[in-house]
């Protein structure tokens, strides 16, 4: 658990990306999306020397390119931050009031969690001592035994092991809840960072990594020289792990990583593993007769390390492991070794975050669902909840129409999939049942047992689902996350509160771009439900094969059109972008865009649009979605990004959908010649 992030997300999770969150921009320039009152389209941010017809995105954004920094805590900016930072000072006012001694319940919750991170001096006064019975409990370790009792009550406590254990609807049948074991536990953001010889980039942070291991050993008591040895053992073993791992697009096919093994066939699989006693310590035992196991080739090679690496090199492994899950938790030299490598050389960032923000994102993380109630009563107005609903309506009615008139699909599966949206639920602001935290404990005297409770309460809460109902009403996100996102076992698509402001909804705008920003998002979520990932999944979430040979052929025909248009884009010299791994989002941009386009002009009911601070009803439904992707990064980041992330770059979700769209060709007049003109045949529409 980070104190940057949330810890626990939904298991189908198809979201908007997170990675181009930033800060709004140094006084002085523009807050994007909220100078302009008539229109919602901030021209104050064009740079009118880009045409639009060879740069959608630097058009109407270049300006804010040029003049808007990075801020030093940040690895990137832009338009999805201008919120997320908003609401944090939303967020700690909250809590300060929370804070308050005399408050009860949740609140006092709240506000002692927050306290408890804020106590420098008692944080820096207890040193590692929190953490003396872990680190003693890995120093014991005698023999292999032992250490597969300790990889099992980590995989329990959350400790970011190579195996990973959560409980999610059963892909094959989603009215049940079953244990899903998968791949995990390295140290780096993927694979590639461990395997790739020829780029000089991913050399130079395998060493840094080594010094970075080895930095933290030293801290934890261990003698430079013995730390050294063990850093260098640790990255070899990860290594191995990460040549076993599956890759990114191998793990995106549901049915390949689908995978039902009772214990029986775990212990052919992975002979090396006391699986009677991983049932026992993770709390499955006469919980689950069987798991679904993601990657069994993964489960078999880490068996053989756990079998063949040294003992001594799986134990200062574990000891990283401690050390980093408490890591932003403790001291200062903790903190700041942590984060260098982390922030600095990982994403390029070179100050750490203020400690109150981090502050706020630990409440967040732990009691986001408590301090979302105290957000939603403050901050999100019923008004906006019912404009939401009637777009959403909007674009539904859209999507159906669209698929009434595809001439790729036959009739057979076009009656699956008008019942599939016809089954799609909306969820949006925020949950219509809060989730209960009043059987955790949160000290104010106590940060590093608070985060250990937290993560056992989840866990817990995670295995009481077994044999229990679906709970339909549950939200992946909190309602002051700043996203959206898709889930195929609920077919739902969901729409926190904070999502519904500048830029991407402006009460206060035309509709136009509101259709481009919040209507597109709207497209793309729904869009999820059928793309490559989301249909395989029928109308009660259940994986399943509902097309026609040759519809799938049709579809994987377009759908390879858009991987190979993709994968020519180069974000960074020497780092395309992966057009096979961003296919599922590339899909929804591209048909969330046309479906919102297409209800945009449906809203007018033949009337013609208003012209708006000069500018026609089309030109602000464009620059109002290339608004939404205003954003810069810092070149790691931006590296991480291309290798481990499922999203293209901001820049290329702008343009790269727009060029396959025909209103953007009608509404600016692009042309053969214009760099972002593609010929009729080589556009992909799909639905």
């Amino acid at each position: 658990m980070s104190p940057h992030e949330p810890p626990f997300r939904p298991v189908h999770a198809c979201g908007l990306h997170r990675a181009l969150f930033g800060p709004e921009p140094a006084s002085g320039q523009a807050e994007p999306g909220r100078a302009a009152a008539a229109s919602g389209i901030e021209q104050a941010c064009f740079d009118r020397s880009v045409r639009v017809q060879d740069d959608l995105f630097r058009h109407v954004n270049g300006a804010w390119l040029k003049h808007t920094a990075i801020p030093a805590d940040r690895a990137s900016t832009g338009a999805f931050m201008q919120i997320h930072d908003r609401i944090q000072d939303q967020l700690l006012a909250l809590i300060d009031e929370a804070a308050v001694d005399s408050q009860d319940g949740e609140a006092r919750q709240i506000g002692d969690l927050y306290a408890s991170f804020m106590d420098e001096a008692a944080i820096e006064a207890r040193g590692l001592a929190p953490l003396q019975a872990e680190l003693a409990a890995v120093a014991a370790i005698a023999d292999r035994a032992q250490f597969g009792a300790w990889l099992a009550e980590a995989v329990g406590a959350g400790l970011g092991t190579p195996l990973a254990l959560h409980i999610g609807q059963d892909d094959r049948d989603s009215t049940r809840y079953v244990p899903f074991l998968l791949q995990g536990g390295l140290g780096l953001p993927d694979r590639d960072y461990y395997l790739l010889d020829d780029d000089a980039r991913f050399g130079e942070v395998r060493a840094q990594y080594r010094a970075h291991m080895a930095a933290m050993l030293v801290l934890a008591g261990e003698p430079a020289a013995a730390a050294e040895a063990a850093a260098q053992a640790v990255l070899a073993l990860e290594t191995e792990l990460a040549r076993a791992q599956w890759s990114r697009v191998e793990n995106r096919d549901p049915v390949k990583t689908y995978n039902r093994c009772d214990f029986a066939a775990l212990r052919a699989l992975a002979p090396a593993i006391d699986w009677d006693g991983f049932a026992a310590r993770t709390g499955l035992a006469g919980r689950a007769e069987w798991l679904v196991v993601g990657q069994p080739s993964y489960l078999g090679a880490l068996s053989a390390q756990l079998a063949d690496a040294p003992l001594a090199t799986w134990k200062a492994y574990a000891t990283l492991r401690v050390l980093y899950a408490y890591a932003p938790f403790l001291g200062r030299a903790v903190v700041d070794t942590r984060f260098a490598f982390t922030g600095t050389v990982l994403r390029g960032t070179p100050e750490n975050l203020p400690r109150w923000k981090r502050g706020v994102a630990l409440v967040e993380g732990c009691l986001g669902e408590g301090l979302g109630k105290l957000y939603v009563a403050r901050h999100f107005p019923p008004a906006h909840k019912a404009r939401m609903e009637a777009l959403v309506a909007q674009l539904l009615t859209a999507y159906r129409q669209s698929l009434d008139t595809l001439d790729w699909m036959g009739p057979a599966t076009r009656e699956q999939a008008r019942a599939k949206l016809t089954r799609l639920v909306t969820k949006i602001g925020y949950p219509v049942r809060w989730r209960d935290y009043r059987a955790l404990e949160i000290r104010r005297d106590d940060l590093i047992g608070n985060v250990r409770r937290v993560r056992a309460f989840e866990h817990a809460r995670q295995l009481a689902r077994l044999g229990q109902p679906i709970d339909r009403d549950e939200w992946g996100m909190t309602p002051q996350t700043v996203n959206a996102y898709y889930n195929p076992s609920m077919n739902e698509i969901v729409f926190p509160a904070s999502i519904l402001q500048p830029p991407f909804f402006d009460a206060d705008a035309d509709d136009a771009v509101n259709y481009g920003a919040i209507g597109a998002v709207i497209g793309h979520e729904i869009s999820h439900g059928f793309d490559d990932m989301g249909s395989q999944y029928d109308a009660e979430g259940n994986l399943r094969d509902w097309w026609t040979a040759e519809d799938r052929a049709r579809f994987a025909a377009k759908t390879g059109v858009l991987v190979a248009q993709y994968g020519a884009y180069e974000p960074l010299p020497g780092y395309p972008i992966d057009g096979a791994l961003s296919l599922g989002e590339n899909i929804a941009d591209n048909s969330g865009l046309a479906i919102a386009f297409q209800a945009y002009q449906r809203s007018l009911s033949g009337r013609p649009a208003p012209v708006i601070d000069g500018l026609g009803g089309a030109q602000r439904f464009f620059y109002g979605f290339a608004q939404v992707w205003r954003g810069k990064q810092r070149k790691a980041a931006l590296i991480e990004q291309i290798k481990a992330g499922p999203h293209a770059p901001g820049e290329f979700r702008a343009n790269g959908t727009v060029r396959n769209h025909p209103g953007f060709y009608a509404t600016f007049g692009v042309q053969p010649g214009d760099a972002l003109y593609l010929p009729e045949a080589e556009r992909v529409s799909i639905w």
